[in-house]
Parts: C-alpha cells; structure tokens; sequence
C-alpha cells in the first residue's frame, strides 16, 4: 500500500469514528429535546451512525491486509459508505432543524 492511500485511510478512520458518535449524539439529543414520538430523523441518524461504523471496519481492514487489490476495494466502500453516510446525517439536521424551530 502507498504511503498516500494509508495516510488517507488513516485520517477517515478518525473521521468516521467522531462522526458515527455524533450521528448517536445528535440522535439522542434530538429524542430529548422534543415530546412527542419517535420520527424519521431519529432513524436517519442511528443509520447514519450505522454506516460510518462499517466505514470505520473497511478502512481499519484496508490498512491491516496486505492484499493491495483488496485494500484498494475496502478503500473505495470507505469512501462511498463516507459519503452516503454524511449525506443523510446532514440530512437529517435539515430535517431536525425545521421540525423543532
């Protein structure tokens, strides 16, 4: 593996990681904050929360093997899990920011 690729990897690993307890926190604080029951934005959050831990798997299995067809493949799923997952949490704070206000 490249030294470019792995300080790539290494940087989403720590990204997604902070971001999937955000997704819990804002998931948490959202349920707190209002009365009434369960909505979809609750949903969006814990499955965005979801997705940024699988990317955090991919990227932790890309930088233990030693296979660079493989690290190359759980580095592009990273990725596209990463970028699914920010879309719908940022999603989810649109939805959660006209809801409550």
């Amino acid at each position: 593996m490249n030294l470019h690729l792995r300080e790539e990897l290494r940087h989403l690993l720590s990204t997604s990681g902070t971001m999937a307890g955000l997704c819990i926190t804002a998931a948490t604080l959202f349920a707190t904050l209002r009365m009434g029951g369960k909505t979809i934005v609750d949903d969006i959050f814990v499955l965005s929360a979801l997705l940024f831990l699988v990317c955090t798997y991919c990227v932790f299995w890309a930088l233990r093997t030693k296979q660079s067809h493989f690290v190359r493949m759980l580095a592009r799923c990273a990725d596209v899990l990463f970028a699914i997952a920010l879309t719908a949490m940022v999603s989810a704070g649109f939805i959660m920011t006209y809801t409550l206000w």
